[in-house]
């Protein structure tokens, strides 16, 4: 979560609420002193941050964590990822975007490469360029189904009536890849998969991913994939087991964020009052999604 976000989620426009003594005063002061530290190339501990805060380093965490989902260290692990990815994009080379972002050492960058941003500096440097995604298009039974993949795996599910809406989709997501081809033959196996999910023979899909997420979204993908086959779960629930209760909007739009659909099962997140809610795919296919898992599930208690 941002702190757009955070405004939002105090329930006014871009004023923090004014219950709970200012808990979220606290917090946007927090991230203030994070964003200005790391502008500036900075490093700030925790106790450090309490103290401008007003707080024991402990209940800052706390509250910080509460409010926007991460440790005030991932916020600004990623308010730091945020500017090294623009320090590149704006044609700094790698070793000033390095060092303006405040990562001490290239060498550091480059062996967190894959988790900061899913490709070498060098390669994201240049919008992109190198990588190359190839996908594939078969019909399923919640219409067509569409599967991509780069060299490490899969890195996009859809599913819709239109290939043409399909392809588009993919495009906008990964706009600046070298190159996006059809290889039908190249996804046969993944498709397979995927196939036989929905088709209920298999509990689960099994493959390799490769998604770039801040932390906040990698945790609420995890947790998702945690709930059992034929259960859901509202919002508010994955906040809570990931120990960010009150954190529910910022879960939802990290499922509306998902990249893999059925892989990452965020058809199976719920409104707070059990709704459906929304669904990138559509909201009958989350239904139709559901159903079948429920039969699925019912099927392996009678075994």
């Amino acid at each position: 979560m941002d702190m757009a976000s955070l405004k939002a989620h105090s329930g006014s426009a871009g004023s923090p609420r004014k219950t709970g003594h200012g808990r979220l005063d606290a917090v946007e002061r927090a991230c203030r002193f994070i964003e200005t530290r790391v502008d500036a190339g900075e490093r700030f501990t925790l106790a450090e941050l309490g103290r401008h805060c007003g707080l024991s380093p402990w209940h800052l965490q706390r509250r910080f964590r509460e409010a926007m989902g991460v440790t005030p260290m991932a916020y600004g692990d990623q308010h730091r990822l945020a500017r090294f990815r623009g320090e590149l994009q704006q044609g700094e080379g790698v070793a000033q975007a390095t060092y303006g972002a405040g990562y001490g050492s290239s060498s550091r960058v480059y062996e967190r490469a894959d988790g900061l941003i899913g490709m070498t500096p060098a390669t994201y440097a240049k919008g992109g360029k190198g990588a190359e995604i190839a996908y594939g298009i078969v019909p399923s039974p919640l219409g067509r189904l569409l599967a991509a993949t780069t060299a490490r795996g899969i890195c996009f599910v859809g599913l819709g009536e239109n290939e043409r809406e399909l392809e588009a989709e993919l495009r906008r997501d990964f706009w600046a890849a070298d190159d996006i081809r059809r290889d039908d033959r190249q996804l046969g196996r993944s498709l397979s998969t995927l196939l036989a999910y929905l088709a209920g023979k298999e509990p689960h899909v099994d493959l390799p991913v490769d998604i770039r997420a801040t932390a906040f979204q990698r945790r609420v993908w995890q947790e998702l994939r945690r709930i059992p086959l034929g259960e859901t779960r509202s919002y508010g629930d994955i906040a809570k087991a990931m120990g960010s209760e009150g954190a529910s909007r910022a879960v939802g739009r990290a499922c509306a964020t998902n990249p893999v659909a059925l892989i990452v099962p965020c058809h199976r997140a719920r409104g707070r009052d059990g709704s459906l809610t929304g669904y990138r795919w559509g909201i009958k296919r989350k239904d139709a999604l559901l159903q079948r898992e429920s039969e699925m599930a019912g099927r392996k208690k009678i075994l």
